[in-house]
Order: C-alpha cells, then sequence, then structure tokens
C-alpha cells in the first residue's frame, strides 16, 4: 500500500483526483528505494534509520534515569497537595464534624490535630522509633498515650518484653516477684505489665483489628471519637477517630472572670479563664496588705513587701519579707525554768518553757538504779557493770557504771572479710577488707565491677553506654545498661536540593526519606545550547532531558532543526570487555551522555514526480525528482493500451500532447481486446488493430435438446439466429427418449421443454367381469372411468357362479360341523377315564395315621413307669418316717 504523502498528492492521468500539499513530517517517506533516485539519497537513509534507532533504543532508559532524578516531582507528590485529592477529602472529612460545629473562624485550634493527620496520610510520613522503620496503613499500630507517637504492635511488645526483664533482673530477690513498669520509648512514660498492649486497636480504642479503608484515615475505625477532653471538662471529642491528641474543647459556656468579679459571658470551654484586667485586692495571708495582680486564678503570691518583724522570742526584730513572718533568731532562750535553780537551754523559741529536764525520778548513767533527788545534785555512779551495748552491738562494756560514752569494743575476733574469702583476727571495732578484685560483670553485663572486697551486690556501672543507636549516626549516651538503647531523640532537617524547603525527621530517617517537595523553580543552568531550559520544580540530580525544539540552522537548506535538543542524549555503549570465563559476571551496559547529529530535514518540499502524474511533498534532505510508482499510463500507438512501465521520464517534442507515448515507452505487444459479439467467446485471431474485427468461423460443439447427441454449429451462425432458429438447430431430429407420467414414450421429435400430456397410445379396457374387451386413448382412459361395462349375458353368468359358490360353502360347513361332533364325543370319553383314578386316590389318603395306629401299644408301657416312679418315691418317704420315730 502506497504511503499517506503519496496518496494524497496532485497530479493527473490515471491519479483518482487532486489532493493537497501536506506539512506532515511525520508521514513523508523518503523516496530512497527508487531506481531514479538522486545521488547520496542513500547514506541519508541510513543516517535517519540510525537517528530512529538510538531514540526508540534509549527511550526507556532515558525516562528510567529521568524520572529517578525527578524524585520531587513525581506524580505521586502531585497527588499529595494540601488541601487537594484523595488525602485533602480524607482529612477534610476527619475535621467536618468539629468544623461544622466551630465554622471557619476557629480553624486555628485543629494546627496540631491537621499535623498529625498529614503526617498519618502522607506515605512514609510516620516512623517507628524501634525498629526505623515506614509504618505502613496495613500494619498493626499501637499510640502512646503520653505523647502519642505510634509503633508497630509487634515492636512495642518485645520492648515492653525487654525492660520488664531488664529491671526485674537487677536484682534477684525480687526477680518475678513485683510487677515492673516499662517506658515509652519516646517520653518514657511508665506503664504496668498489665497495659501491655495485646491487640491492635484504632486510635479511640473502640474497634479491635480496624479494617483499612482507603476513604479513611490509616489504622481508624471511621466512628466519632468520643475521648474526653484532657483537661477535663464533661465534653468529649467530635472528631472521627483520629491519631494525637484530642483538639481543644469547641462548646460554649457562660463563665465569670477568674477573679470572679465580672459577670458571666459565653466562651469556648477551652478558653473558659479569662481575667477581666482588674487588681484582685484580696487581703494577703500576711494580713497587712492586699494583692495587687491583676485578675488571676488560684492563691494569690506570696506578698512581696519588707516589714519590721520580731522573731519567736522577741529579743530581736529585723525587717523581713512579709510573706514569711514566722522567724527564729541564734540565740538561746536563757529564761529561768520553774524550779528556779537552772536556765532554759532551747534556742529561740516560741511559747513557754517547760519543765527542768533535772527534776523527778532519775536513773545512774547505766541505768540499773532510780533516785529522787533535788536537779541540784548530780546521781551518782551505782558502781555495778555497765553492760551496754557496744558500737560493736555483738560485746557488752565491761567498765563500771560511768558518766558519757563508752569507750570502744577492743576485743580480738576472727573476722571474715566483706567478699568471704579470707578471715582474720582483729579487734572487733575494725572492718576486714581483703586486697582482691570482683572479677562478677556489671548489670550493664558488659563491664566488670573491680572493687575490692565486693560481697556480691556489685553496684550499677557509672561508665557511660558509648554504643551506636539505632540511627547509626550517634552514640548512646545514657549511663551503660542492659538491652537496647532509646531511639536517637535528635531530628533531622532533609532539606531539597536548593535548601529553600525542608522537613523534621527522627534521626537515621534522612537517609531513606523522600527529600520534601519544593515550590521553587530549578535555578541549575542548563546544559545544552538553549539559554534557559523549561521550568520545572527544585529536584535533585541532573535536570530532566531538554524538550525544546533544537532550532539550529540545518546544513545545504534554510530550515531549522525542529527536532527535539539532542545535546545530551543518553546512548548505550557497545564497549564490552571479554569475559576470562565463566565464573565472571557481564558488566551491566553503562550510558554515555553524548551530543548527536541533527537529523536529515524533512520539511516538505512540492515536487513533480518523472511522469508528471503528481505533485507530491518530499523530504527537503531528499528534493529532487523521483518516481511515483504508479504506472506510465501513456496512450501507445495502437490507441487501445497504455505504457505499463513504472513511472519514468518521457521525451515528448514541444507542443505535442502529453497522453502520447514517446519513445521511452513500451511498444504494444498485446493481443486484440476489442469486446466479441454477443455470445462468441472466441478471442479474435488478429494483433492489437484498428477497426472492426473479422467474422468468427470456429464452430461450437453443442448438445442437443435429449442430450444424446452432439452437434457442431457454426459461431457466426448460431450466435446471428433468433430463439426459434436456435432452438431448431439445437435439435437432432429423432423421437424424443423421454417418458410421460403415463409410461408410454413421447412421439415428438427432440425438442426443448417438457413434453405434451396428451398421450395417443392405444389402450385395452375391459368390463367389470373380464369378459368384453375394447381399445381406447391412454389419455382418454386416465380422464375417464367405466369406458365399458357389463351386459344382460354378463349378469346371468354371475347369478350362476353365486349359486355355485354358495352350494359349496354350505357343503364345508357341514363338514366343519362333523368333525367338531366327533371331536366332543372323543373328549368325553377321555374326561370319564380320569374321574375313577380320582376316587382310588382319595380312598388312600382316609387311611389311619401312626399315632391311631399304635397308641395302644405306646401307651402301656408308659403308665407302667409312671406307676413304678410313684411306688419308688412312697417307699422312700416309708423309710425317713420310720426312721424318725427310732430316733424319736
Amino acid at each position: 500500500m502506497d504511503p499517506v504523502w503519496r496518496q494524497q498528492g496532485r497530479g493527473r492521468g490515471r491519479s483518482q483526483g487532486r489532493g493537497q500539499i501536506t506539512g506532515e513530517p511525520s508521514v513523508v517517506r523518503p523516496p530512497g528505494a527508487v531506481r531514479s533516485e538522486v545521488r547520496g539519497a542513500s547514506e541519508v537513509k541510513v543516517s535517519q534509520s540510525r537517528f530512529d534507532d538510538i531514540r526508540r533504543s534509549d527511550q526507556a532508559a532515558a525516562q528510567r534515569l529521568a524520572t529517578e532524578a525527578l524524585s520531587s516531582s513525581s506524580d505521586d507528590d502531585d497527588d499529595e497537595e494540601e488541601g487537594g485529592g484523595k488525602r485533602g477529602q480524607i482529612l477534610q472529612s476527619a475535621l467536618c464534624p468539629y468544623t461544622s460545629h466551630t465554622g471557619d473562624s476557629d480553624v486555628s485550634l485543629l494546627e496540631q490535630t491537621r499535623h498529625y493527620l498529614n503526617e498519618v496520610c502522607q506515605s512514609g510520613g510516620i516512623t517507628c522509633l524501634i525498629c526505623i522503620a515506614s509504618v505502613k496503613r496495613t500494619q498493626a499500630v499501637w499510640s502512646c498515650s503520653g505523647c502519642y507517637c505510634i509503633f508497630h504492635i509487634t515492636c512495642i511488645q518485645k520492648w515492653a518484653k525487654d525492660s520488664i526483664f531488664l529491671v526485674s533482673s537487677v536484682t534477684e530477690e525480687d526477680f518475678g516477684k513485683k510487677d515492673q513498669p516499662w517506658p515509652c520509648p519516646k517520653c518514657r512514660y511508665e506503664y504496668s505489665p498489665r497495659e501491655t498492649p495485646n491487640r491492635y486497636y484504632c486510635y479511640c480504642g473502640k474497634e479491635a483489628e480496624p479494617a483499612p479503608d482507603p476513604w479513611l484515615l490509616p489504622h481508624s475505625c471511621g466512628q466519632v471519637c468520643d475521648r474526653e477532653f484532657k483537661p477535663s471538662c464533661g465534653h468529649r471529642c467530635l472528631l472521627l477517630c483520629h491519631p494525637g491528641p484530642c483538639p481543644p474543647c469547641p462548646k460554649m459556656v457562660s463563665v465569670s472572670c477568674l477573679c470572679g468579679k465580672s459577670s458571666r459571658v459565653p466562651r469556648r470551654c477551652s478558653a473558659k479563664a479569662w481575667s477581666c484586667t482588674q487588681t484582685c485586692g484580696r487581703t494577703l495571708p500576711c494580713r497587712i496588705h492586699t494583692c495587687t495582680n491583676t485578675c488571676h486564678a488560684g492563691e494569690c503570691s506570696p506578698c512581696p513587701r519588707v516589714s519590721v518583724q520580731a522573731c519567736a522570742c522577741g529579743a530581736q526584730r529585723a525587717e523581713r519579707p512579709c510573706a514569711s513572718p514566722e522567724w527564729h533568731c541564734d540565740q538561746v532562750c536563757g529564761r529561768p525554768l520553774s524550779c528556779g535553780n537552772h536556765t532554759c537551754e532551747r534556742v529561740c523559741h516560741a511559747g513557754v518553757c517547760g519543765e527542768c529536764p533535772r527534776a523527778g525520778n532519775r536513773s545512774c548513767s547505766c541505768g540499773k538504779t532510780k533516785s529522787v533527788l533535788p536537779c541540784t545534785v548530780d546521781v551518782p555512779t551505782c558502781g555495778d557493770t555497765c553492760g551496754k551495748k557496744l558500737d560493736c552491738a555483738l560485746h557488752t562494756c565491761s567498765m563500771r557504771c560511768h558518766r558519757g560514752a563508752c569507750e570502744t569494743c577492743r576485743q580480738e575476733v576472727e573476722k571474715t572479710c566483706r567478699c568471704g574469702r579470707y578471715s582474720k583476727l582483729l579487734p572487733c571495732h575494725k572492718e576486714y577488707l581483703c586486697e582482691s578484685k570482683c572479677n562478677k560483670t556489671r548489670t550493664c553485663n558488659r563491664h566488670q565491677c573491680k572493687r575490692k572486697c565486693c560481697p556480691g551486690n556489685c553496684p550499677p556501672c557509672d561508665l557511660n553506654c558509648g554504643r551506636m543507636l539505632g540511627c547509626r549516626n550517634h552514640k548512646c549516651l545514657s549511663v551503660c545498661h542492659q538491652g537496647s538503647c532509646y531511639p536517637c531523640p535528635e531530628m533531622v532537617d532533609v532539606r531539597c536540593d536548593c535548601g529553600s524547603t525542608s522537613i523534621s525527621v527522627p534521626c537515621g530517617r534522612e537517609r531513606s526519606t523522600k527529600p520534601p517537595r519544593c515550590k521553587e523553580l530549578c535555578r541549575k543552568p542548563p546544559s545544552c545550547h538553549h539559554s534557559s531550559l523549561e521550568q520545572h520544580r527544585c529536584h535533585f540530580g541532573s535536570c530532566p532531558p531538554c524538550k525544546q525544539p533544537c532550532q539550529r540552522p540545518l546544513p545545504d537548506c534554510a530550515h531549522f532543526c525542529p527536532a527535539p535538543c539532542h545535546d545530551n542524549v543518553l546512548v548505550k555503549t557497545n564497549d564490552r570487555a571479554l569475559l576470562a570465563g565463566p565464573w565472571e559476571q557481564p558488566v551491566t551496559p553503562a550510558f554515555v551522555c553524548t551530543a548527536l547529529p541533527c537529523p536529515p530535514c524533512l520539511v516538505p518540499i512540492p515536487i513533480s514526480c518523472l511522469g508528471e502524474h503528481e505533485v507530491s511533498p518530499v523530504p527537503c534532505h531528499a528534493r529532487g525528482p523521483f518516481s511515483c510508482r504508479r504506472a506510465c499510463g501513456r496512450t501507445l500507438s495502437c490507441s487501445n493500451h497504455t505504457c505499463s512501465l513504472e513511472c519514468h521520464r518521457v521525451t515528448a517534442a514541444p507542443h505535442s500532447d502529453r497522453t502520447k507515448a514517446g519513445k521511452e515507452c513500451v511498444q504494444c505487444e498485446e493481443g486484440c481486446s476489442k469486446p466479441r459479439p454477443a455470445g462468441c467467446t472466441h478471442p479474435c485471431a488478429l494483433p492489437c488493430h484498428h477497426g472492426n474485427c473479422p467474422p468468427c468461423t470456429q464452430m461450437i460443439r453443442q448438445r442437443c435438446h435429449c442430450k444424446i447427441s452432439n452437434l457442431y454449429i457454426e459461431c457466426l451462425k448460431f450466435t446471428s439466429a433468433d430463439d426459434q432458429a436456435k432452438q431448431l438447430l439445437s435439435s437432432c431430429q429423432n423421437q424424443c427418449p423421454k417418458q410421460l407420467s403415463c409410461g408410454h414414450r413421447c412421439k415428438l421429435l427432440c425438442h426443448s421443454g417438457d413434453c405434451e400430456l396428451n398421450c395417443v397410445q392405444r389402450v385395452k379396457v375391459k368390463c367389470p367381469c373380464k369378459r368384453i374387451k375394447k381399445e381406447f386413448p391412454c389419455s382418454r382412459v386416465r380422464l375417464e372411468d367405466d369406458l365399458v361395462m357389463c351386459d344382460h349375458t354378463c349378469q346371468e353368468l354371475q347369478k350362476k357362479h353365486a349359486k355355485a359358490r354358495a352350494a359349496e360353502e354350505r357343503a364345508a360347513l357341514e363338514e366343519e360341523m362333523r368333525k367338531q361332533q366327533a371331536e366332543l364325543e372323543a373328549f368325553e370319553k377321555r374326561q370319564k377315564g380320569r374321574r375313577k383314578k380320582n376316587r382310588r386316590v382319595t380312598e388312600v389318603e382316609t387311611e389311619e395315621g401312626p399315632w391311631l395306629k399304635y397308641k395302644n401299644r405306646l401307651l402301656v408301657p408308659i403308665c407302667g413307669v409312671l406307676l413304678a416312679v410313684a411306688v419308688f418315691y412312697l417307699l422312700q418317704l416309708t423309710n425317713e418316717m420310720t426312721e424318725r420315730e427310732n430316733t424319736g
């Protein structure tokens, strides 16, 4: 099929119409395959095909590299536009119950909640601080009630289990006995072991194992939160199930100011505490001054003024703050006691000094003897052994009752060192410590104790942990400990390429976090010959390929290159090193950024073909005479045919008809192709010629009407005859061999069509009794019935035959009756003999049975046996009675 640029051309001759010159370079096919192609067209075709192959082969790889370089401008980021798209609809549906109650004027109250919702909806926005991995919407999670940080439920369960085990294992005595709490990895909020999560719940805790719904917040049940506000105000949250803390209470309440002086005004429940800006005026605890602060809540602050105040004993006066009116000086009281002999030895105090401490019953120094003496007389010692427990708590004082403290215990005892390895004789008041160092591992399970004479309860490790945290950037600064370190508390800023946009992520996530989407334009200079690149957003890596038209002037023409910029095109290198053996892996093909030459000029130029059939657009680089590949179509000298050669150049005389063939056209070598007379199927015997063809002299072989004989008729005579003459020529003049419906042969000569139905063949017809016979035509016999009837003679003969037939029937009937009577008599004779035989059988069956026949013979012995048994038993009874009488 011809290309479009040829089908829509303009020409004459056999062309189907006039077309328009199109300017579509994509439909232009360079005529490099024609025989009369201009010089150098093959090289241009090779260059064009090479350029197209390079573009097609490298398109996938270049597109992939360009997409990776433009990570911040991908389609995924376009879906995350604030307030638009699917994420905006989800956020709007979650905040709708709150905004419908408060209106759009108080949307600032939802800033913190909106921040949590954006993090949940954003892909990779939430990071589990335990495993430093992104939290997906299909994974089971747990949220801390203190800091609202979200963790994988499997991670927090392992964290809680490890924390409880490590705390319990510090002291072996309490291991497994106490319910040790476990802390949140981020805020250190403590939970009891019973609060360890064992199921996956939504944020509000109403639904367990919430199914993921693409039109709801991840891990949300979609119901109203209904949690109490913190601090509690009596109202509940109106938002749909959401992460993070509940927003401030939006309810309207009527409250007074903090000091209670102003009247009630309607305010938001979350901001119901308000100040009327008036002076408080309440009396301060000093009872001298009043509060000068503006309207405030709670107790008034301490009085800030200074006044002269006396001490508790009243001996001194000094300027002191009104907030602390009670104070004590450093002097001893010195007032005389009730005894009149001693003075109070207490330091400055208020109230009565009390009784004299030396009055009443007093005991000696050892406490064994009591006596009542005046307060001016000291209690004498009793002279008995002191007997008080010394500081060692093992021995008693051996001195006589004495005043003052007992001396140090000096008894020598065998003491064991603190670690229990060695023993030695030492004074009881001295402690024995050996020089051996403890080799046990401390609670951190990393460092040894190294304390001298350690009793076994090694102190906690006081060294720094120093292990690398999960972020791989910082080391743990806590005291050396067991188990996993707490997550890194640092936050790292991830910035875009230009640095104008940044987001804060947990330390360690900056390597896997996608840079933020920057709305600024890229500021990198172009790498091609254009003065500026197409406007695109800030991104990392190299800029996307320039898609602007090249617009460089093409060689050998005045047009500019319309192709996309091809200064930096990724081309796969074919330089592959030979492998030394099957153990070496083939190297991945590398891509080289290179500048490709401009493709050939494809601007269509209207040029006429060699045979001047059409004017078609031809690419500028292949402009010149070309063949349209149509037939020449010029009329040959025979005036009957046209030149069948492909479009070619024709040298014609000046002012001659352009439809006539020239010397370059072919000579007519075909036969005569003029139409033949109607019915003649024979070609003209002459070559292609002028004028009428001679009459046809060929003979036609044709079957006759009856299809039996072959007739030979002259073609001219048969084609020029009328229908009746043709019927006559096609007949063999023999009798028609067809058979009529009556079974006779057609009497006509060979003819066309169906035979006549009027059969004239003579047929014999008889009367019903077959006595009279006559001949009639076959057609009359088939149409008429009862042509021959019986006469009087036939009737008399029929009567005679009827009488003879009746006599024969009667004779046959009588003969049959005789046979039946003879059979009946023979049957009755046979029945009489059978009755006698039956009587004999009945008499045999009435004979007596064996019991009736032999019963007398059987009854006599049976009765004898029974009588003998009875006599035997009577004799036995008689013997027994006799024996009883004899014994009695």
